[in-house]
């Protein structure tokens, strides 16, 4: 098998030879348009087509086919005629739903000669599928409370309501929904039965759900795989696992979510023995190369601390997609190979593997909640206490990583803690083997900036092993920004300008530094220039989300609908801050004036 990836690099032993295809499911096209060599097609061709448009999601064709009903209506001469019709609106109705357009759907709801359970169903599951759950549970109390036996609730509405209610708050209405059950006489539907086992697991009630199970006089592989998932996913392992072993020895055979559901309950005992016995029973049946199920073995393994085990699935696995790729992450991360982890995940970017959010969590997973939280503190100007954490993390032997010495000389610069912070720089190489980036570099020249050490920063940048990046010139920038040094801005503005020409920070921060010195002509040749080199400063956004809505604001925006409250409350705050003697520093905002008036 040939190697499509190259994770050999300072790997475990046993991973030196990797041959890792890498195959993701390309999503399958499949064309809508269906061809009759009829010139009129009858309502079997007619509700054929439709299904597929409501398949597809094709709202384009499935109201053309609307519109030509319309022109062409069907003749109401007989009952099969009228029930021919209805099988037509239903499937139309059934496209508008599944393409998310309720209006046009209850439009034609409304307009219909004639309904009957399926109507009703179709429009019932629209808006549960769209989440509109107040129509949908009104329309379903309109069914349930009609005496038309056209228009009554099936066992179809009942399963349809019951997978709606898949949360806490849903419990009293899958006990409302059970009880419609006996009055209508479904209790012996195992359709019913089974929707009623998964609602009550999701909702919680993890004794009813059982209860339902128990009371069943028939079973199918759906009844048995929706009480064991439930069961593991609500963490009652030993009982998922005891029913799994149970339902092996009956009539009926377990299926590829039955076995995933054991495999789940294995992970969460850690039952390596009992998972190796199901990983045979799976090559027996020849269903260990599923996508879910390597995934899940290979979390299985990886919890059991088998992960040699886990990394041979993932090594020979047909197919790869996003879920095997972050269970080997976090396998790697769990069991104390996070340079092993770093290195796969750098490669996935490396090759151009879409990364996904899980697959980021995973990986940040690798530092060690000391880090995290030294990071936190350092960031947010308790400087001090980040430095107290690092010291617990000292006691309790936690190793310390790059991030965590970026963490603590960002902490030092912001406290002033200058010989406090090259203690941290030299200790980092000679007591811990790691070499400081291009970032911690920057972070001891704004360390010394800030401090008003412009020359002894300079110094520190000239004595450095490699060639100085943006970022360290940024800092020293942005250090004489804040003392107000030209002279040395100007030096460090052009090294920057050499890094990077088309960046506008460089001109920005000089223009700034000429304004807070009342050095307006050289202010102005600065701008000149910016323009002369045709270089733009992007405008700076700022964002918050409020309602899980993200709002973004930029300078003197006046596009957000609610703008003149937004712009009176920060007038009271304004006002608010003055009265605390609160004084704006105009360096910065006289960049914003009127530059041609300045040229």
């Amino acid at each position: 098998m040939k190697s499509r990836w190259n994770f050999s690099a300072q790997l475990p032993s046993w991973l030196d030879s990797l041959n890792i295809p890498f195959t993701m499911k390309a999503p399958t096209f499949q064309n809508p348009f269906l061809t009759t060599s009829k010139s009129v097609l009858n309502h079997t061709e007619l509700s054929s087509l439709l299904s597929v448009c409501g398949r597809d999601g094709n709202l384009n064709l499935g109201s053309s086919i609307h519109a030509r009903i319309i022109k062409q209506p069907p003749f109401y001469d007989s009952d099969s005629s009228l029930r021919n019709a209805l099988f037509v609106w239903n499937s139309l109705l059934s496209v508008y739903t599944k393409c998310g357009q309720l209006q046009d759907a209850v439009k034609l709801f409304d307009h219909m000669p004639v309904k009957d359970t399926v109507s009703w169903n179709t429009m019932i599951s629209g808006f549960l599928r769209n989440r509109d759950l107040d129509t949908g549970f009104r329309l379903f109390k309109q069914t349930s409370e009609s005496r038309t036996v056209c228009c009554r609730f099936d066992k179809a509405t009942l399963s349809t309501m019951l997978s709606a209610c898949d949360g806490l708050e849903f419990s009293g209405a899958t006990k409302m929904v059970h009880g419609l059950v006996f009055v209508g006489g479904f209790e012996r539907e195992v359709t019913v039965g089974n929707a009623l086992i998964t609602s009550y697991f999701k909702c919680g009630c993890f004794s009813e759900g059982k209860q339902v199970f128990y009371e069943m006089l028939e079973r199918n592989v759906i009844t048995w795989t929706a009480v064991i998932s439930g069961l593991a996913k609500s963490e009652f392992y030993e009982d998922g696992l005891r029913l799994f072993n149970q339902m092996r020895w009956g009539p009926v055979s377990p299926n590829s979510l039955t076995y995933l559901s054991a495999l789940m309950a294995c992970s969460g005992l850690q039952a390596l023995s009992d998972g190796r016995k199901i990983h045979g029973m799976l090559w027996k049946l020849g269903m260990q190369s599923d996508l879910c199920i390597e995934s899940a073995l290979m979390d299985l393994y990886s919890k059991c601390g088998s992960l040699e085990a886990a990394w041979q699935i993932f090594e020979f696995a047909e197919e790869l997609d996003e879920v095997s790729l972050t269970v080997i992450l976090v396998a790697f991360t769990q069991n104390g190979l996070e340079e092993e982890a770093i290195q796969i995940f750098m490669r996935m970017v490396k090759l151009g593997i879409e990364v996904d959010p899980n697959m980021v969590s995973a990986i940040l997973g690798v530092f060690v909640l000391g880090t995290s939280l030294t990071f936190a503190y350092a960031r947010y100007g308790d400087g001090f206490r980040a430095l107290q954490f690092y010291d617990a993390m000292r006691v309790d032997g936690i190793a310390p990583t790059d991030v965590t010495f970026l963490s603590l000389l960002h902490a030092c610069s912001h406290a002033g803690l200058v010989e406090k912070g090259m203690e941290f720089l030299e200790s980092m190489t000679k007591d811990h083997g790691l070499s400081p980036r291009s970032e911690h570099y920057a972070c001891v020249v704004d360390m010394l900036g800030r401090a008003g050490l412009l020359k002894e920063a300079k110094r520190f940048i000239e004595g450095l092993p490699e060639n100085p990046g943006v970022l360290v010139w940024q800092a020293l920038l942005g250090a004489c920004g804040i003392h107000g040094d030209s002279e040395m801005g100007k030096y460090a503005a052009d090294k920057l300008f050499l890094a990077t020409p088309d960046s506008p920070a460089p001109y920005v921060l000089m223009a700034n530094i000429y304004s807070s010195e009342g050095k307006w002509k050289e202010r102005a040749r600065a701008i000149k220039r910016m323009k002369e080199m045709g270089v733009a400063k992007e405008v700076g956004i700022s964002w918050i989300e409020i309602e899980k809505k993200v709002n973004s604001f930029v300078a003197g925006d006046k596009m957000h609908p609610q703008a003149d409250d937004i712009f009176c409350l920060l007038s009271v705050l304004l006002e608010h801050l003055k009265d605390e003697g609160y004084v704006p520093d105009k360096r910065c905002i006289l960049y914003y004036l009127d530059q041609d008036k300045m040229d």
